[in-house]
């Protein structure tokens, strides 16, 4: 298959591209920014029309923790769905019969049940700090709905929960929580800090998952045949959750990284900074029953993002 990876130069999107090519069964299609600008229509419309792909995975998208996201909620509400309305309506104009369209855990309602089912999409009002992306990824999924329903695509949703690993973003406010943390207690046990201060009171909870896992993860969704997928979903409840199935509480992550990192000083919690959701936990169940599950604990996946993160030019990471 002749398949274009939409975002490869993100976190995601890379490790997807590292699988499909280690699997060397594919022909794959990129292009960075420069290249191809995903928010513009009429670029995206003349990418699709002269390569015409077999399959797209979307995993382009403008990301970011809370504090981005307070920030530029108009950047992440147009911006994503700018790349999704581009990418899918192109796809299905240049005749792609097969996408896979990544999503995020924010869609979920801020005090659904735990743990969070497909079927509590819609159910209830979103955490206000993260609504415009979680609005826009909701928007992705009913876009791939829809073009299955009225022009009988193949064009699924997958809803990662919080992902890390190699080629995050590490800046510490802009960053999601994990990443922003090992940066932070890196430099602490560098310059000798007695304390590091971590936002908000430490007891929401969230799960995580290995990027390499979600990459797997991704690509055995895009492959289950098709009587298989829609066995296990609904044509307008079509999504599926991707998660470890555990959580912690971010108190407990802090400590974590903070013994992977080597960092011996006190741990301060600053309840004044918002916490977000109080506790995000995929059911990963209809994820099980088609076959797959994560491989990666959190201990080990801290410690292998560490090692990657060390093994990076500082000047680069500090500029992100």
């Amino acid at each position: 298959m002749r398949i274009f990876v939409a975002g490869h130069k993100g976190m995601v999107g890379g490790a997807i591209l590292r699988r499909l090519k280690a699997r060397d069964t594919d022909e794959l299609i990129t292009r960075n920014s420069a290249e191809l600008d995903l928010t513009n229509q009429a670029a995206v419309r003349d990418f699709m029309q002269a390569e015409k792909p077999d399959a797209v995975i979307l995993a382009a998208a403008r990301v970011g923790g809370i504090v981005a996201n307070n920030s530029y909620p108009a950047q992440f509400i147009y911006e994503n769905l700018m790349i999704e309305c581009n990418v899918i309506h192109q796809s299905h104009a240049a005749g792609v019969q097969t996408l896979l369209q990544l999503g995020s855990s924010c869609i979920y309602p801020k005090m659904a049940e735990q743990p969070m089912a497909e079927a509590a999409l819609l159910t209830g009002t979103l955490e206000p700090t993260n609504e415009p992306y979680a609005i826009a990824k909701i928007a992705g999924i009913k876009l791939c709905e829809s073009y299955n329903r009225q022009y009988g695509r193949d064009y699924r949703s997958v809803m990662p929960t919080n992902l890390y690993g190699p080629g995050d973003n590490f800046h510490p406010e802009n960053s999601h929580v994990l990443p922003a943390l090992i940066r932070r207690f890196h430099e602490a046990t560098e310059n000798g800090a007695d304390e590091v201060v971590v936002w908000g009171s430490g007891k929401p909870m969230r799960e995580f998952l290995h990027v390499d896992d979600m990459a797997e993860a991704s690509i055995f969704v895009m492959d289950l045949p098709k009587e298989t997928y829609d066995a296990e979903t609904e044509p307008m409840l079509s999504h599926i959750n991707v998660g470890s199935g555990v959580d912690v509480t971010i108190r407990e992550l802090a400590e974590t990284v903070a013994a992977v990192t080597g960092f011996k000083g006190q741990i301060t919690f600053d309840a004044t900074k918002p916490d977000g959701t109080p506790r995000k936990l995929m059911d990963v169940s209809r994820l099980k029953r088609l076959g797959w599950g994560a491989r990666t604990g959190l201990r080990d996946g801290i410690e292998s993002t560490y090692r990657w993160y060390l093994d990076q030019p500082q000047e680069a990471i500090r500029a992100k």
